[in-house]
Parts: C-alpha cells; sequence; structure tokens
C-alpha cells in the first residue's frame, strides 16, 4: 500500500455498515490514518464486538440508514462517508431474499440525498463485481478479468447484473452518478470483488468451506462442482483500496479486487493443507446455487489511479482467517452450519 496517499488525519469520516466485516476493517484503517471516523450501523448482521479494537475512538450511532431523520443525525458535520450499509450476503442469501436485497436501492437514495444536503465533500460507495453482466461471466475455461467499462448504461448490452442483488447494486451507481452530475459531489463507485477474511461470516463461500473442514465433514460438501473460479481478495487489501479510492475526486468507478482466478476446488485445497487435514469423499451439492462460472477483477484503473494492488497471498490470508476462525469460534456452532450457510 503506498501510505502516503492515504491522508485522513483530523478528517470526519461516516462509515456506513461499520460494524460490518468489511466495514470494521475499514473504520480499523481510518482511525489508524488519522480520521475522526462515526459509525452509523443497525447491527442486523454487523456486530459490536467487531469494533473492539476501535471502539473508544469512534462515535458509534445504532439506527436504521433508510430512516432519513437518523440518517441525517449520522450524515451531519462530515466530510467523507463511506457507504457499505447494504441488506446481503452470500450466494444462498441473496439468491432466496430477492425483495431485501431490491430494497437497497431505497437505503442508498436515502444516504446520498442526506449526505449532499447536508454538504457532504465525497461519496465513497461500496458497489460489487455482481453488476457485471452475467453472460461475461458464464465459462470455467475462459476466464475474463471484468473491466469496469464492461458495465455501464450508456452502451447495449452493458447492463446485465447478477440477480436481484447485483441490479440493486448497479442501480444505487446510476444514483451515485445522479448525483454527482446535479449537485457536484465527488463520487466513487468501488466495485468490490469476492473478500474474505477475520469476522466474515458462514454464509459466504470462504468461511463455509473453511467451517465444513474445522468440523471435519467427510463427505466433505461443497456446493456446485468446485470448478467455478473466484478472485479471493483478503479483506485487509480489500480496505486499503477502499480508504485509497476515498481520496479521489470528480466521479469514478473502479475495481477493487484480485486478478487471479482460483477454483474452489484449489482454494479447498489451501484450506485442507493449512489444517493438515483432508476429507476421504466429497459431496457435490450441484442443485445448491453457486452464481456465476467464473470471475476476477482487471485493476488497470485503480493501479492507475492510486497506484493499488492487493498484496496478500491466498495462502498468507487463508492461513489468518483460518486461526481467527478456530480461536473465535465455539464448538456448538458448527453444529449449526445447515442454517448458518444461508443467513446473512
Amino acid at each position: 500500500m503506498n501510505a502516503s496517499r492515504l491522508r485522513y488525519s483530523g478528517e470526519s469520516v461516516l462509515v456506513t455498515g461499520g460494524a460490518s466485516f468489511i466495514g470494521s476493517h475499514l473504520v480499523e484503517l481510518l482511525v489508524a490514518q488519522g480520521a475522526r471516523v462515526r459509525v452509523a450501523d443497525d447491527f442486523s448482521s454487523g456486530l459490536m464486538r467487531n469494533l473492539n479494537g476501535v471502539g473508544g475512538d469512534v462515535e458509534i450511532l445504532a439506527g436504521d440508514l433508510r430512516d432519513p431523520c437518523f440518517t441525517t443525525r449520522a450524515v451531519a458535520n462530515v466530510q467523507t462517508v463511506f457507504h457499505l450499509a447494504a441488506l446481503h450476503g452470500g450466494r444462498g442469501y441473496i439468491d432466496s431474499h430477492p425483495v431485501e436485497c431490491t430494497s437497497n436501492m431505497q437505503l442508498d437514495h436515502v444516504v446520498f440525498s442526506a449526505a449532499v444536503a447536508a454538504g457532504v465533500v465525497r461519496l465513497v460507495h461500496a458497489s460489487s463485481a455482481c453488476v457485471y453482466p452475467v453472460d461475461l461471466q458464464a465459462s470455467d475455461s475462459h476466464r475474463l478479468l471484468l473491466r469496469e467499462e464492461d458495465a455501464n448504461f450508456h452502451e447495449p448490452g452493458k447492463a446485465f447484473a447478477d440477480g436481484e442483488y447485483g441490479w440493486a447494486k448497479l442501480m444505487g451507481e446510476l444514483q451515485l452518478h445522479a448525483f454527482h452530475k446535479q449537485y457536484g459531489v465527488d463520487a466513487i463507485a468501488a466495485r468490490i470483488f469476492t473478500a474474505y477474511g477475520e469476522r466474515e461470516n458462514e454464509s459466504h463461500a470462504v468461511i463455509a468451506l473453511i467451517a465444513k473442514a474445522v468440523a471435519k465433514l467427510d463427505p466433505y460438501p461443497v456446493w456446485g462442482n468446485g470448478k467455478q473460479t473466484r478472485n479471493f481478495t483478503y479483506v485487509r487489501d480489500t480496505v486499503q483500496g477502499l480508504a485509497l479510492a476515498g481520496r479521489l475526486t470528480g466521479h469514478q468507478v473502479l475495481n477493487v479486487g484480485s486478478a487471479h482466478h482460483h477454483t474452489i476446488l484449489e482454494l479447498m485445497n489451501v484450506i485442507f493443507d493449512h489444517l493438515e487435514w483432508r476429507p476421504s469423499s466429497f459431496n457435490f451439492e450441484l442443485d445448491k446455487p453457486v452464481g456465476v462460472r467464473s470471475r476476477a477483477s482487471d485493476n488497470t484503473r485503480i493501479r492507475a489511479l492510486t497506484s493499488w494492488e492487493p498484496e496478500t497471498s491466498l495462502s498468507a490470508g487463508i492461513a489468518r482467517t483460518i486461526d481467527w476462525y478456530v480461536a473465535s469460534t465455539p464448538p456448538e456452532r458448527l453444529t449449526r452450519l445447515e442454517e448458518l450457510l444461508l443467513s446473512r
């Protein structure tokens, strides 16, 4: 990370969803960089303990950001807003909760409106790789690196997002651009790819696979055939990218992810190697939701704008994540995996 580009000393910053998995890591980084941080979260999935490391150094507001009165209070006297709050989860959750996913469009509009009315200088919107056209991600063998221009609103065929969650995130980007166009606020859409790491829960693929291995499930259940690829990006790299995006001006859309394709089977082997355990057989659950076949990030734009690249190898990031999960997870939680896989 180019630390000289992270100049937040004395700046007032709001992180919506700041008690979440990614949000709490971003809060820690911003506090370390000298920002005066406020967190707004409804704690429907975020956890107060995620902020234990910075609790005395941040202001924490609990409330629903769809409520304009609460949001007006949250954005007061703030210079930069990192908007991470959303109703989301892993593939099991977003495929089974389309209504909740579409409600993110309302949430985004309330936050953007309140921020502009309060004179916020810069909005950094946590968008998603789910905005990309699904037809570009339909092959196991033809592994594209997705470019920001592959998803837009002015070229035919470039708006074909991944499910209700992806469409809601794409509409969030449309709203963000509209607020920049009409009011001149700096507006950065950061398309987060598959982040993983400490504080993530079992509804997401990496922790789900770690949990199944820690529980020594044999046969070992795998959603799909294991050949689908993702660009697993360690969360501390992700939040460094977000923080650097928060130093940009104007309107920008940029990817925050890894350019390396890894199959689920490869990820599983990294997990097994670290745990020094391997199942004798596998149960490939082909009826389970798996999302697109192939997804990874072209980082040309973010590298040019911020010099950011992910720094953590998959093996190193997985090792840290497993060590955290083993140390922090009570054994009885492993008996509830079927429920946890579909939760937020």
